[in-house]
């Protein structure tokens, strides 16, 4: 046991959280105006090719988070477009995004670096990875240097963001404007801020971080592109943001336990458990937090009394 649970499993999970993160913080945006992505998996898969193709093409890692957040911008300007303006139906729309994005990332691996399956890069055009950050001081303290320092950029940002979206959220005009869209909008309306404004808004940052999420899969935590590499992370991000109620801190703190549980399941895989079970692990643990919310949500109603007790 003591060859599983080390600082190594808790580094592991800061790296396999932080995609799941970013992206629940973007689900997070859109659901506090109304809006539920759920084209979040293919935009972070996206994300992830597009960083790569910057950061070979352009020659750096700072190119290829420039690319993958241009990706994301766009993505969430068409999401927006269709739902927002032309009235389609979300789900539709999120369907159609992450088969669309499927396709066109292994259409893109085949036609410009043509490889099928998986590119890390050649010697003519090397992947640029992001840089890893050792913090002054922190990084000399026993154990929680080990864990604090040494991680790639966009860990670091993740964290960032989770205070920074809290405060916007709850502690400012812009984020009970947002908030205000998803729950009274023509009370918004009546107040001179336009819902459908907020709407755009909520859905492009949602792109931007989407950009960002699949950008660490392929520039951070590994230093590769593989066709499907998101891995119904994007799902998993909206079970984070519905567990931990739209709530920045909460829905970090379920991003983690995915995490957690990602990393140790890599880490049973070392001392021979089947890497089918271990890999099925972080998805049960997905459904059975749905399952909880559900229930929750049940047990509430039954207390207010607006279900019959069956």
């Amino acid at each position: 046991m003591r060859d599983i649970f080390t600082i190594g499993l808790l580094q592991n999970t800061l790296r396999t959280a932080t995609p799941v993160v970013l992206a629940a913080l973007g689900i997070m945006l859109t659901d506090h105006v109304g809006i539920m992505n759920i084209g979040m998996d293919g935009m972070m898969l996206c994300g992830a090719f597009f960083a790569v193709l910057g950061s070979c093409f352009l020659g750096s890692w700072v190119a290829g988070l420039g690319a993958a957040l241009a990706c994301g911008l766009i993505l969430g300007l068409f999401f927006g477009l269709f739902v927002i303006r032309f009235k389609s139906d979300e789900f539709i729309i999120g369907v159609a995004l992450n088969i669309f994005a499927g396709g066109l990332t292994v259409f893109l691996l085949r036609t410009i670096f043509g490889v099928a399956g998986a590119f890390s890069g050649s010697e003519a055009l090397p992947i640029h990875a992001l840089p890893r950050i050792d913090i002054p001081l922190i990084g000399d303290i026993p154990v929680l240097g080990q864990l604090l320092s040494g991680n790639t950029l966009l860990v670091y940002v993740s964290w960032l963001l989770v205070a920074v979206l809290y405060v916007l959220a709850f502690h400012t005009p812009l984020g009970f404007w947002m908030r205000a869209t998803g729950e009274h909008p023509e009370s918004l309306r009546a107040a001179g801020v336009s819902p459908e404004a907020m709407k755009y808004l909520a859905s492009i940052l949602c792109g931007l971080l989407s950009g960002l999420a699949g950008a660490h899969l392929s520039l951070g935590y590994l230093t590769l592109f593989a066709e499907n590499m998101s891995a119904s992370r994007g799902f998993i991000a909206v079970a984070c943001c519905i567990f931990g109620r739209s709530n920045p801190p909460k829905v970090f703190l379920a991003a983690l336990l995915f995490g957690f549980i990602d990393a140790l399941g890599l880490r049973l895989q070392s001392v021979g458990v089947s890497s089918n079970l271990t890999s099925m692990a972080p998805y049960v643990v997905t459904v059975v937090m749905m399952v909880w919310v559900v229930q929750r949500g049940r047990r509430r109603r039954l207390g207010q009394g607006k279900l019959p007790d069956t």
